[in-house]
């Protein structure tokens, strides 16, 4: 007989769901910014390394990070 009261994920699992999503955040935050403060100027600051290539780069670092964690703890289970 199963116990029912068992958490499908470890605490293992758990604490890289969570590191997945802080990586995921600092992606985001890394996304922000860049604005113009008058509509009718053009900045370039919009269009910089850190914008377009560093922040998604860490985005999808998290999302295999979420990944790894589901899968992996998928594996165990079998």
């Amino acid at each position: 007989m199963e116990k029912k009261d068992k958490m499908a994920l470890d605490a293992k699992g758990l604490k890289l769901i969570l590191a997945g999503l802080l990586v995921m955040v600092a992606g985001y935050i890394l996304m922000m910014g860049g604005g113009s403060k008058d509509p009718q100027v053009f900045g370039e600051a919009m269009f910089d390394f850190r914008r377009l290539v560093a922040a998604p780069v860490v985005i999808v670092a998290g999302i295999v990070v979420e990944i790894v964690a589901l899968v992996g703890v998928c594996k165990k289970k079998k």
